[in-house]
């Protein structure tokens, strides 16, 4: 099967990320949109008007997301609907011969990992999660400096989700989200991606390397409760909830490889947002949070340099031509990287960036976690879901938007 000029995209879900991300595709004059999809009909007419004030075709508009999969029109479908339903819409993507591209956040089980899994193996389609940190600026430079071996052999990673979110999720149920329910009823790493995306691309997670074992650790829950009972009264229905999720769930990963990551999740106390970024080699260390690098025999004394300093010179291509065309909108500008790298892989017919491989290892945190905290921080295991692939898989397709290796020579026109 050739490479397609243009790719018929179906979106399913559209709250505020969905309308968010479907802004983005309707700038790719490549993309056609011919359905969209939400349980709740006022959203899918937004969506509906979206598309069709782009210029492009009146778009059909569904609530029901099995009716929108058996379009022929329908080369892939995105899919930013609410956390408990992206492994199950992905499955029914995938068996209806659609490309599947869920949006970050944990599954509910180890098993609809495994069926994310088979189902792209048995069906051949691919399944990419939408985790747009990869696509990062900084990420990605990081990336470039980790692959030409600035940092020497790496030791130790830190991330995290840290973002106060109280507000958004004490109104959760008056605006229609779903995070509410999970932190209500669940406690453990519910947000993992983000942070360990990126990281787990750097270990080459899946690629020689793996996830072995994995223990967590809850905090108790305050802040979301204090915060609803200052701001939004006593009598508010949530003003007495008891919030299963705690304040700071921290989480440790041993890999293969001998590597550890330090994983956190913190949103409901106050602070400036940050994903606690921290990669630590035989020869250097990067931080985010204060934006600093150190690299032994490079960096002055022991003194920590300002990260500014390396633009120049390990900037990832893919940001020097993104820059020299105009980033677009979305989170700094990754939200389109990260949604141009999965419509090149259907329009090309090739594997995802972020394969299934990657896609279940990295949601799988969430119920590991969520069982780790149950035994006390008992360590558990991660299961393989390469089934041993790991050890010596090749690298991903080459192309400009490989997380597995830097390739110069496809960028020499904008550099």
């Amino acid at each position: 099967m050739g490479e397609k000029t243009r790719v018929g995209l179906g979106v399913i879900g559209l709250g505020h990320r969905g309308i968010s991300l479907l802004r983005n595709l309707l700038e790719m004059e490549d993309v056609d949109v011919p359905a969209v999809c939400d349980l709740y009909e006022d959203r899918m007419r937004q969506g509906v008007e979206l598309v069709e004030a782009s210029g492009r075709r009146k778009p059909e508009g569904y609530q029901d997301y099995k009716e929108l999969l058996s379009r022929d029109d329908i080369d892939a479908v995105i899919i930013p609907s609410s956390w408990t339903s992206h492994a199950e819409i992905a499955i029914a993507a995938m068996k209806a011969g659609k490309y599947a591209a869920p949006e970050v956040g944990g599954v509910n089980s180890l098993e609809e990992c495994w069926e994310l899994v088979r189902t792209s193996e048995q069906t051949g389609m691919p399944c990419m999660l939408l985790e747009n940190c990869c696509y990062g600026r900084h990420e990605m430079t990081v990336l470039n400096m980790v692959k030409q071996g600035l940092f020497g052999e790496l030791i130790h990673c830190q991330c995290g989700y840290e973002h106060d979110l109280r507000e958004e999720v004490a109104r959760g149920i008056e605006n229609r989200h779903y995070r509410i329910h999970h932190y209500l009823r669940r406690n453990g790493e519910v947000y993992p991606t983000h942070g360990l995306g990126p990281i787990a691309k750097c270990l080459g997670i899946n690629r020689g390397n793996r996830f072995m074992t994995l223990t967590s650790m809850a905090s108790k829950a305050r802040g979301l409760r204090e915060w609803i009972v200052n701001r939004l009264g006593e009598e508010h229905p949530l003003a007495r909830a008891d919030f299963a999720l705690g304040d700071i769930v921290t989480t440790m990963i041993k890999c293969a490889n001998g590597e550890t990551i330090l994983l956190v999740h913190d949103t409901t106390l106050p602070r400036p947002y940050s994903r606690g970024q921290r990669v630590q080699g035989t020869r250097g260390i990067w931080m985010e949070d204060n934006n600093s690098i150190y690299i032994e025999g490079r960096s002055p004394g022991h003194k920590w340099e300002p990260f500014d300093n390396y633009w120049e010179e390990f900037e990832h291509p893919l940001w020097k031509e993104y820059r020299k065309l105009g980033v677009r909108r979305g989170h700094g500008g990754m939200d389109y990287l990260v949604l141009r790298a999965f419509v090149e892989s259907v329009k090309q017919r090739t594997d995802t960036p972020i394969d299934v491989y990657d896609t279940a290892a990295w949601m799988a945190v969430t119920v590991l976690s969520e069982q780790s905290v149950a035994l006390g921080g008992q360590p558990v295991a991660f299961p393989d879901f390469t089934n041993g692939k790991w050890i010596n898989r090749a690298p991903g397709p080459a192309g400009k938007y490989s997380l597995d290796a830097v390739d110069e020579s496809l960028f020499e026109s904008s550099v």
